[in-house]
């Protein structure tokens, strides 16, 4: 079981529970991170370790330096604070700490925090208790009002901007109809590259990214004309739909301008519910790296996704520990679905998660699939969880199949190359699974899984 501190409210004294090694090795930010973490992991380099009673786990890391560096975790958000230059969060002295903490090494000093950990801990929990309009890291709260006549001036411009990105790409898609989809082969990237650039300048972030994806599609194996015509119908929606977004109805307004690029706020109202936490993991997209984290609500039955960005060479700050539940405000963001949220007011510490959300068939996750699509036609795809499925070799790959049942899901190509797949076969054994992930029209991407042979409540993270 996948475990973390006891569920009172912050700043209160409660039995912690330890996080094991595979839970603070899914906090890392990248696998760099994970292997010198790993060397840290073992009592040689650390004195002055200790841990209270509300979760704070501090000690100081040897280092080249003559000064050892200054390491404390408070596990119940997590938050890190370390005297190390590095620019991850958490630091290789943080997960060193909390692995050795996780081992059977550790022999805390003390139960009290020096001086030092004991000042960051204070702020930080006075921070987390000033409501709403508190900033934690020491963050500047936001300045006035602005001035909402410039705002529409300014959201004015870009929408014209936008629509002549959009008129352009539909220029751009006829002539590629016109002279025919082999043309695709000899243009190659430079023609969409440009097509892409050319929507970076019209402010369209999100038609610069589709833009930029037909350019690939010639180059992706047997079968390429069919999924280039997809990609241009698919964008050719896209554009008619932000021409004539005016006349849609308010969500799937709402998810064409957030498609299309355009930076949208989280509104209310927030849901209050007991949140178990899923999957996190990190992608890359250009520069910048995306962390996904995957929630489950417990009196809702809601699926929420808390998306947070790192800047280049930054991990994003939002972690939070796999398989534990929160007791904690969403505030979901306008458009279709709504899974998209923001994570708001924490009314207590982690818990342990307890059992898998209920589990649909296969049909039932292709349906959900094909319910959501009605509402975004452009979804890659929809979270879900199978149950009692097992992991079946095919000839052109893996399949999820109906342990009760002829069905099957197909696992997606990207899953296919992770070596978490074979974690998800060595738990299975050949038995049947409960498995959380993603279900699209590429196959099914698995993300989490529990074994049916063992209790419910044993959660096995199955991230890229």
């Amino acid at each position: 079981m996948l475990l973390t501190d006891g569920g009172e409210p912050l700043g209160t004294a409660a039995p912690a529970v330890r996080w094991t090694v595979e839970q603070v090795l899914a906090l890392a930010p990248d696998d760099a991170s994970r292997r010198a973490g790993n060397k840290l992991g073992a009592p040689g380099p650390w004195s002055d370790t200790g841990e209270d009673a509300s979760g704070a786990v501090w000690g100081l890391c040897r280092g080249s330096g003559s000064t050892p560096y200054r390491t404390v975790v408070d596990t119940s958000g997590p938050a890190y604070l370390c005297g190390c230059p590095s620019r991850k969060f958490p630091c290789k002295h943080a997960l060193g700490l909390l692995l050795l903490r996780a081992s059977g090494d550790w022999r805390p000093g003390g139960a009290v925090p020096p001086d030092w950990a004991d000042a960051w801990l204070t702020a930080r929990r006075a921070r987390a208790g000033e409501g709403p309009g508190a900033v934690d890291g020491g963050g500047a709260k936001a300045g006035g009002p602005a001035d909402p006549a410039a705002a529409r001036r300014r959201a004015e411009r870009r929408a014209e901007r936008i629509d002549g990105g959009a008129q352009e790409l539909e220029q751009r898609l006829g002539d590629l109809l016109r002279g025919g989809l082999a043309a695709s082969e000899q243009t190659g990237y430079g023609l969409w590259e440009e097509a892409a650039a050319r929507m970076v300048d019209a402010q369209a972030p999100g038609l610069a990214g589709r833009a930029r994806e037909l350019g690939a599609v010639a180059s992706s194996g047997p079968g390429w004309p069919v999924r280039m015509l997809e990609e241009c119908a698919l964008l050719h929606l896209l554009d008619t739909a932000w021409l004539g977004i005016d006349a849609l109805p308010a969500p799937l307004a709402s998810t064409v301008r957030t498609r299309v690029g355009l930076p949208s706020a989280a509104e209310g109202p927030a849901v209050r519910d007991r949140w178990l936490v899923l999957a996190q993991y990190d992608t890359p997209e250009g520069k910048i790296v995306a962390r996904r984290i995957w929630l489950y609500g417990r009196e809702s039955g809601r699926t929420a996704l808390l998306l947070s960005f790192g800047a280049p060479g930054q991990a994003p700050a939002t972690a939070l520990p796999v398989g534990v539940t929160l007791d904690a405000e969403l505030t979901p963001f306008p458009g279709a679905g709504q899974l998209r949220a923001e994570l708001g007011t924490r009314f207590g510490a982690p818990v342990p998660g307890g059992p898998p959300p209920p589990g649909v068939d296969v049909t039932g996750a292709i349906t959900a699939y094909g319910t959501a699509l009605a509402d975004d036609p452009w979804l890659d795809s929809w979270p879900v969880t199978l149950h009692g499925v097992v992991p079946v070799p095919t000839a052109d790959g893996w399949q999820l199949a109906d342990a009760h049942g002829d069905t099957a899901l197909p696992v997606a190509p990207p899953a296919l190359s992770r070596p978490a797949l074979w974690k998800l076969v060595a738990l299975s054994g050949g038995g049947p699974l409960t498995v959380f992930g993603t279900c699209g029209h590429r196959g099914f991407d698995p993300l989490a899984a529990w074994s049916e042979d063992r209790p419910l409540d044993t959660l096995t993270p199955v991230t890229p």
